[in-house]
């Protein structure tokens, strides 16, 4: 069963954002398994206006294609350049390791708890 953490926030489309600010922004572990291998990553520029449940980038494994959608609104920080360089990254630590990018939230969208998305999912919270 997939692992979803305790101290992080959830959106319906397997995005995962934390408290910090910038907050930091990556898939579950629930998408990574369900996407398999991930061998591309396309995330939005420094400086860029994400919209909270709006495509921002791109996760590509050998089995699909997915978009990556904001979980809050703001602006992009920084990128995990290591997560573009090394896509599989995402499925070997996606909470840690396999981060995507930063944001600096100036609204949040829809979050579920992690007790919530571990329910809707079939994860095991942690």
């Amino acid at each position: 069963m997939s692992k979803v953490l305790s101290n992080l926030r959830y959106s319906a489309e397997h995005e995962w954002i934390d408290d910090a600010s910038p907050a930091k922004v990556g898939i579950s572990q629930v998408a990574a398994d369900a996407l398999g291998d991930v061998v591309y990553v396309d995330l939005p520029q420094v400086g860029a206006t994400v919209t909270a449940g709006e495509a921002c980038g791109e996760v590509e494994s050998t089995k699909s294609v997915s978009d990556l959608y904001a979980p809050v609104s703001g602006t992009v920080v920084e990128v995990n350049q290591e997560a573009v360089d090394n896509p599989a990254i995402l499925n070997e630590d996606p909470y840690g390791a396999g981060w995507l990018f930063t944001v600096e939230v100036s609204e949040e969208g829809p979050l579920l708890s992690a007790q919530d998305y571990a329910s809707a999912n079939g994860g095991d919270v942690e």
